[in-house]
């Protein structure tokens, strides 16, 4: 399981032109679902996003946590965090887990940050979406189980 995290002052998502997820300073995490993976692997990375100090305290230093700012979380379903692009032009996916187990999988990582005290927004799984966000630094990191 990977998670593209994004410190963000706001970000946005939509479909069909429709705002279906949006959060004021908080997280962006673009989340990839691999073959194999677990509640064990969304346990590790939803820990991680929750409570990754990635947000500045009183001196500057990231130091605090998204529960410590009480932040919110946009998660956007992206199994092309999984594209291998080491042969040829176009990148394969055969890494990133099918639908109809990546789908469960990610809904319960939302319910995971949820039960921390987490607002969460999402994104609609498997649609084609709009993101927009406003990148804190830039900070960008991955999360990787």
């Amino acid at each position: 399981m990977r998670a593209l995290i994004q410190r963000v002052s706001s970000a946005a998502v939509a479909v069909d032109g429709k705002m279906t997820g949006e959060i004021g300073r908080g997280l962006l995490v673009f989340l990839g679902i691999k073959t194999g993976d677990t509640d064990r692997e969304l346990q590790f990375v939803a820990d991680k996003c929750v409570n990754l100090r990635v947000f500045e305290d009183g001196e500057g230093k990231m130091n605090r946590s998204l529960l410590d700012i009480t932040g919110d979380m946009l998660v956007v379903s992206q199994f092309t965090l999984y594209g291998d692009t080491r042969k040829g032009r176009r990148p394969g996916f055969s890494a990133a887990a099918d639908p109809a187990v990546s789908e469960p999988l990610y809904d319960r990582f939302v319910d995971t940050v949820r039960t921390c005290g987490v607002r969460v927004a999402t994104g609609v799984f498997g649609a084609h979406m709009d993101v927009s966000l406003v990148n804190d630094g830039p900070v960008t990191l991955l999360v990787e189980k």
